[in-house]
């Protein structure tokens, strides 16, 4: 192993250093210029009770993200989901401060979706709607389209429908010769 520093190859014992906020494993010459790190500990580990050769395994850390719940894609807005969310929050007595703080939420974006600036997402109505006791997510109507009808257009024929014709002609005049 050589030393991140000097280059020189490391006899004896190495050191991990601190040197401009960079960790680097040098020799015990050029550990006087940076501060000494402390190597973390490894993982811990537990033992399994079971029949066989104890096993050794690390505890697992649980992940700070949370777990996001599904919410259908099927889902649409209220039409006048501004309005409903501020008279709901007038209602129940909460400033635009409370209201973030209860969902976790900046008190600018609430301002813009309260003034209709802003469209909720679909995690952030769920939010509303389980702080303020509100329905905000409706299934989504699907609207029927009526189908056009397809009317013939009055047009005069180009040039391909006159080749087209001119083929069907042709093809008549021969199997007529051939009966």
């Amino acid at each position: 192993m050589r030393c991140e520093v000097c280059g020189r190859k490391i006899h004896g014992k190495s050191y991990k250093v601190m040197i401009e906020r960079a960790k680097l494993t040098v020799c015990g010459k050029c550990a006087k210029h940076g501060t000494i790190v402390w190597e973390k500990k490894k993982p811990r580990t537990i033992a399994l009770k079971t029949k066989a050769p104890t096993r050794q395994l690390p505890l697992k850390i649980k992940s700070k993200r949370p777990l996001q719940a599904a919410v259908e894609s099927t889902l649409e807005l209220v039409e006048a989901f501004d309005v409903t969310i501020r008279q709901a929050r007038e209602k129940l007595g909460f400033s635009h401060e409370d209201l973030g703080r209860r969902i976790s939420e900046k008190v600018s974006v609430l301002k813009k979706v309260e003034t209709g600036k802003m469209t909720p997402d679909n995690k952030l109505a769920t939010k509303l709607e389980h702080a303020l006791k509100i329905k905000l997510l409706v299934q989504a109507s699907e609207e029927k389209i009526p189908k056009a009808e397809i009317k013939p257009v009055s047009r005069e024929p180009t040039l391909g429908d006159l080749v087209q014709l001119d083929k069907k002609k042709t093809e008549d005049k021969t199997q007529r010769k051939q009966s």
